[in-house]
């Protein structure tokens, strides 16, 4: 069976995707810092009939990301590498002028070192895979200029960055920045706390994720609504 490493996995995006790849045979390794939540999300997904392992930890910790990669392979190997799990740098978001530079610098570490850290890690397992890949969850406000979304899109920039570059390196693998476009997730709660307007729920998006495991197009940028649309 096919194995995938999903960071923040417990709720939101992650949690949707690892059901989905749950249900369609794969063995998970699942990170998050909450353990009680993400060992709720293993159990419920170990229903499917896949292997769960669930790691709480900080993916900025070395040592942890070393753990993931190690629990995949005891798995038969690594086949995916979902960097999902982001830090915002301020909750709720600021004006550059007022932008905490440790927040900036905490959104730098999770959203661009730690994953980078972790497709490192996983880079021998992928290969042997023959078929790896690496998903890097991005923003449109990697793209867009968004008062008070400068830092955390910033370092979604810099993630699509890499992920260029790794496609270019490693033609073997698939290397794909997804922009999930607005979801209802706590990451955009703390973000947007007043905003009153519903937001669609991650799974909704789930289905271009899976495109993109089922097509395998050329490495780079995609946006969920276009993949979903073209189906």
């Amino acid at each position: 069976m096919p194995v995938a490493v999903i960071t923040g996995a417990s709720k939101g995006l992650g949690r949707a995707l690892a059901a989905a790849l749950a249900e369609r045979g794969w063995d998970l390794v699942l990170d998050a810092r909450t353990a009680g939540v993400l060992e709720g999300a293993a159990a419920e997904l170990s229903g499917y009939g896949a292997r769960v392992a669930a790691l709480p930890g900080d993916v900025t910790d070395a040592g942890h990301r070393r753990e993931l990669v190690a629990a995949a392979v005891r798995f038969g190997g690594v086949d995916l590498v979902v960097n999902n799990a982001s830090a915002l740098g301020a909750e709720p978001l600021v004006r550059l002028e007022g932008l905490p530079l440790d927040g900036l610098r905490q959104a730098l570490e999770v959203n661009v070192v730690a994953a980078l850290g972790l497709v490192q890690e996983a880079l021998p397992a992928l290969r042997a895979s023959g078929a790896g890949a690496v998903i890097g969850v991005s923003s449109d406000a990697a793209v867009e200029a968004y008062g008070t979304w400068g830092g955390y899109g910033a370092s979604k920039a810099a993630l699509d960055q890499l992920s260029a570059v790794l496609g270019v390196e490693e033609p073997g693998l698939r290397v794909w920045a997804v922009d999930p476009g607005d979801m209802g997730t706590d990451l955009y709660a703390a973000a947007v706390p007043d905003d009153g307007d519903a937001r669609p729920d991650p799974g909704t998006v789930v289905p271009a994720f899976l495109r993109l495991l089922d097509e395998r197009p050329a490495s780079g940028r995609y946006s969920a609504s276009a993949l979903v649309a073209r189906r």
